[in-house]
């Protein structure tokens, strides 16, 4: 994968932040029951090495997954299928009525720019057109709404157009993000912890109490956000993110997060798992092809 200036940027934020959060997870998730996952461990296919983003399957029923070698759909059953340009996609989010929009860099034989911008699919995945910023940007962190996309290239920007951008608040350094459904309220994490907005990503402030998450998920149409810690802890808060309660563990470092109504669902430790419970337990997906 070609070298740029927002990748540089964020290898240099998070390297030393994941290490100061783990060494905090750790702390904060000690005693946590290891009994809350599921004792088998499915390994990820071969044709899978790193997973940035998880969304639902607008197809169907389980996961999208945006990764270092393209798009992915996993069933709940484990089926595995590869759909659309191989290329890295650094940051993946849905943004309702079938439209998912991304980030990161083509591959070798994709004919589009590096970095590619934002870009949007209409077809779950399978082919992209490029909207905005291509060639300058490379959001490694997206949440997005039907109305609104913020992302994070070494600067927090929105646009409510998916062309014309506004810079939000200019001090955060984004590990991830999520926004509410009417993009007012925004939660990002950061090496300094968790941020909180009521502005749309304007401005920001600390959140008293929370733990030291790095990644989120907001569940769609209620007030209810999902994170995890560099550790693997889970935590879920009922009220946008002001407070937050323990829940399960994945037992390892995570590499994304999703959450709906009904699941939770966490890729880390070379696989992918599933809670139906709020994340107090989780399952591994077995995977057909593993």
């Amino acid at each position: 994968m070609p070298i740029t200036p927002a990748s540089v940027f964020r290898s240099l934020v998070l390297l030393p932040s994941l290490a100061m959060l783990t060494a905090c997870a750790a702390t904060a998730s000690d005693g946590t029951d290891s009994s809350s996952i599921s004792e088998q461990q499915s390994a990820w296919p071969t044709e899978i090495q790193h997973v940035h983003a998880i969304v639902a399957n607008p197809d169907g029923d389980g996961w999208v997954l945006g990764t270092h070698q393209g798009i992915f759909y996993v069933s709940e059953d484990g089926e595995v299928e590869s759909v659309g340009p191989v290329m890295d996609f650094m940051g993946l989010s849905d943004a309702g009525q079938d439209r998912l929009v991304a980030s990161g860099h083509p591959g070798p034989d994709t004919d589009m720019p590096n970095p590619v911008g934002l870009i949007e699919s209409t077809d779950g995945g399978r082919t992209w057109e490029p909207l905005s910023r291509v060639g300058e940007s490379d959001f490694h962190a997206l949440a997005a709404t039907e109305d609104t996309v913020i992302g994070f290239d070494g600067v927090l920007r929105a646009t409510d157009d998916g062309r014309e951008w506004y810079d939000l608040a200019p001090e955060l350094n984004v590990i991830g993000l999520a926004v509410s459904e009417d993009a007012e309220t925004v939660l990002a994490t950061t090496p300094d912890g968790l941020r909180r907005s009521e502005d749309g990503g304007r401005s920001f402030a600390e959140v008293d109490g929370a733990p030291p998450l790095v990644l989120v998920d907001w569940v769609r149409g209620s007030d209810i956000v999902y994170g995890i810690d560099a550790g693997g802890a889970v935590h879920r808060s009922e009220d946008t993110g002001r407070s937050w309660e323990a829940s399960g563990t994945v037992g390892g470092q995570p590499e994304a997060i999703h959450a709906d109504a009904d699941q939770v669902v966490v890729a880390a430790n070379g696989t992918l798992l599933v809670s139906s419970d709020g994340g107090q337990t989780f399952e591994t997906v077995d995977f057909e092809d593993a």
